[in-house]
């Protein structure tokens, strides 16, 4: 089987999370690390971290012990990304669009309708596109980003008033966006209402009717 991003995060999904192993835990790590994002724990990227954290406990005997922290269980995303700058989180999973209050080129990816297929993703942020929105992030001289970055979908619409079949239905919509300027830009384009929420105050806002609606990715 070939193996590619698809295949990997469909094999991610159906593994267990993994159980490690007591002796290993039983001796005090030398180095203690975090990894914070606003995902649930049985989301694939949570279900593959913890599979790889207990590899490396296991293959550094114990002395690399990195704690995977789900669910915003250490604050928001903007309250990470604070964390992750000043040293307290190590590594975090977050939404371009988000980082994009610190570096402008990493929305990017967000721009509407640019892509019609993975094949352009891929392409562009594999590439010479990626590279470049890399190079803005280290320049911030606090965040390193990976070479490969991490797919959690299309951005979908969902609403509690009525359907989004064409841009003139968004008109007067309250609705959720991450604090991204560059999100709340567009929404304002199409008439709507964009009300900037953390992504784990979105239920909370729905339910007490705040927004109208929200768009995220399916996963």
């Amino acid at each position: 089987m070939q193996l590619n991003r698809r295949t990997l995060l469909a094999g991610s999904a159906a593994l267990a999370l993994p159980t490690l192993a007591p002796l290993a835990r039983a001796q005090k790590a030398e180095f203690t690390m975090k990894f914070g994002n606003n995902l649930p724990i049985t989301h694939p990227l949570n279900v593959s971290a913890n599979e790889m954290v207990g590899k490396i406990l296991a293959d550094t005997k114990g002395r690399v012990d990195i704690k995977v922290f789900p669910s915003s269980q250490l604050g928001t995303d903007t309250d990470m990304i604070s964390q992750l700058r000043n040293g307290a989180l190590e590594f975090f999973t977050l939404s371009p669009l988000i980082l994009g209050t610190l570096v402008p080129a990493a929305q990017i990816s967000g721009v509407g309708f640019a892509f019609k297929d993975y094949d352009q993703v891929w392409a562009a942020m594999d590439g010479e596109l990626g590279a470049h929105v890399r190079k803005q992030i280290a320049a911030t001289g606090t965040i390193v980003a990976f070479d490969k970055i991490w797919d959690n979908g299309y951005r979908q619409m969902t609403t509690s008033t009525r359907a989004i079949a064409r841009p003139e239905d968004l008109k007067g919509m309250k609705m959720r966006v991450p604090p991204s300027p560059f999100w709340v830009s567009m929404f304002k384009a199409f008439d709507a209402s964009p009300t900037t929420i953390n992504f784990a105050e979105v239920y909370t806002a729905l339910q007490t009717k705040i927004v109208d609606g929200q768009e995220n990715p399916l996963a």
